[in-house]
């Protein structure tokens, strides 16, 4: 039941143009949203450079009626965005504890200090959280749903396999796959799909095959299985492992 509450969670509503969007975090989502809150009204540009507020103005599929979720499921477009596992990891990773947005450090410090520092830091300070103890808390956690949604899996979040996407495009091919879409769903605005905010520092290949170089093989393989679902569901290859000065390099690939 859990599980439904959250898919019910994620899936925006748009009544006027008659499409559901289920939004996985760190899959460009806050341009998603905007781009939604410019249709329906409730955001007069585009590009205006605010923090996205991402419940206010919008409508959620949890807020309606058995009945009316039924209708919408079976009537209504439906499209989603995935990206690479591992990419969206270091994303998460990179955006919750490097620069420490929501105040993560200190929600989940303690914990992976207790866990995997054996006492070495327990000050309270958690700015050097690395990514290979913020994997090692990822696989670590059994219950997918008590995952935060920012790292929960993708098929978890949006559930493709009880829901007949009409389009599931990734975020390899954003641009290009976010015109599809809107080509579809926006009737007659004038609305179209923006670029990364100015601010936005990408995951890059480089960061990915850095930070999975740091990680230990064991640690790596129980991610790889994890999340092996979502490589499996979206056409994702998991990263190949190459031993070279005791380090894992990855090869990214695209669906």
């Amino acid at each position: 039941m859990s599980s439904v509450k959250n898919f019910f969670s994620q899936i925006i509503v748009d009544d006027e143009r008659k499409f559901l969007y289920c939004f996985v975090p760190k899959v460009a989502c806050s341009n998603w949203k905007r781009v939604i809150k410019y249709m329906q009204g409730s955001l007069d540009n585009i590009e205006k450079q605010i923090k996205m507020d991402h419940k206010a103005d919008l409508v959620f599929l949890k807020e309606l009626s058995y009945r009316e979720i039924q209708y919408r499921l079976s009537n209504y477009y439906k499209f989603m965005f995935v990206r690479n596992p591992m990419e969206r990891l270091l994303s998460a990773f990179r955006n919750k504890f490097g620069e420490d947005i929501g105040n993560y450090r200190k929600r989940y410090g303690p914990t992976i200090a207790k866990r995997y520092r054996q006492g070495k830091n327990n000050s309270g300070n958690y700015d050097d959280i690395t990514f290979e103890e913020f994997i090692r808390l990822v696989v670590d956690t059994d219950d997918v749903n008590r995952m935060d949604p920012h790292w929960r899996p993708m098929h978890e979040l949006c559930q493709p396999c009880a829901v007949h996407y009409d389009f599931i495009g990734s975020f390899e091919h954003l641009q290009y796959d976010a015109q599809y879409v809107l080509e579809q769903i926006r009737g007659d605005s004038d609305a179209y799909f923006p670029k990364r905010q100015m601010y936005y520092d990408p995951t890059t290949r480089d960061k990915i095959e850095t930070e999975l170089g740091r990680i230990k093989p064991e640690y790596l393989q129980q991610l790889i299985d994890k999340y092996i679902l979502d490589f499996i569901t979206f056409g994702y290859a998991p990263p190949k492992k190459h031993k070279y000065q005791g380090n894992v390099f990855y090869s990214p690939s695209s669906p």
